[in-house]
């Protein structure tokens, strides 16, 4: 099993502060004594210490002068901005709205040769029709509370960054749990429009369809949040609260190892067809 993504993002502002303890310690330095070499209150270095607090660029270039570590800020400076970065919540990317959301990761499509998906909630973005990302969307839209719905706007945006799965210098492996097939997103209509253009994209050269049955026996893994390989540098996981970017090779290689084991419960080609068309029939 990964280890937990927001549990991921924590040990990274940890090992950031473990590193920044370590220099006042190795200097020599009271937390106190430092909090007056870098010009704060002692509470701060405490926080920074104890990860409750992510220092800012200039606060580790101001602990790594106190502690005679200055050799070591740069490396430091990036380690917190990674970690920062890793829990991105939900409100603060949606915040200029869902379709610019949709274009943020067309460039990260592109530069990916393998794209490895898995889902165990909805269809995957790459492959959704208009109106079942338009259903989706616009769940998200309402959820958020967004102040203005843009959800019609951000599918087609989806859309336009879907056509990356018909560009060549790439593959996608794409793995559903056969339950996404059966939940209802919008009416039977865009449910139906949605399953038979499943039954299209799976036949594309560079996509991998599987999915993988309900009745699946003695399963190698159980459901899992959704997630997202590229290539296999960077894993993206999608929480209620927030997206978690995982960059951490030991954590990435848990992500793929889920994935393969994931594969191995999932069925292909006709097989996979004929779970779709059953789910289409059950719509009527």
């Amino acid at each position: 099993m990964p280890v937990s993504p927001s549990s991921s993002a924590q040990a990274a502002r940890e090992t950031v502060a473990r590193r920044l303890r370590d220099l006042r310690k190795g200097a020599g330095l009271t937390v106190v004594e430092l909090a007056a070499a870098c010009g704060w209150h002692y509470s701060k270095t405490s926080r920074i210490e104890n990860a409750l607090t992510g220092p800012s660029a200039k606060d580790i270039r101001r602990w790594c002068a106190a502690t005679q570590a200055e050799d070591q800020a740069q490396d430091l400076v990036a380690q917190s901005i990674n970690a920062e970065s890793m829990y991105t919540e939900w409100r603060d990317q949606v915040r200029s709205g869902l379709k610019q959301l949709q274009g943020s990761s067309t460039q990260l499509y592109r530069d990916t040769e393998l794209v490895r998906v898995y889902s165990s909630t909805v269809v995957p973005g790459l492959v959704q029709t208009e109106g079942y990302a338009a259903a989706v969307l616009g769940m998200s839209a309402r959820f958020h509370g967004l102040p203005v719905d843009d959800s019609a706007e951000a599918a087609r945006a989806r859309m336009e960054r879907s056509r990356v799965i018909h560009e060549p210098g790439h593959r996608f492996v794409l793995l559903v749990e056969e339950s996404v097939l059966r939940y209802q997103i919008g009416d039977a209509d865009v449910m139906a429009g949605q399953l038979g253009y499943l039954l299209t994209v799976g036949s594309l050269p560079a996509v991998s369809l599987g999915v993988i049955p309900l009745a699946a026996r003695e399963r190698a893994q159980w459901p899992e949040e959704t997630f997202h390989v590229y290539d296999n540098t960077l894993a993206t996981v999608e929480l209620v609260s927030a997206r978690v970017k995982v960059t951490q090779p030991s954590e990435v290689a848990l992500y793929i190892k889920t994935f393969e084991q994931l594969r191995t419960m999932a069925v292909y080609g006709a097989d996979a067809r004929s779970l779709i068309l059953r789910a289409i029939e059950a719509l009527h």
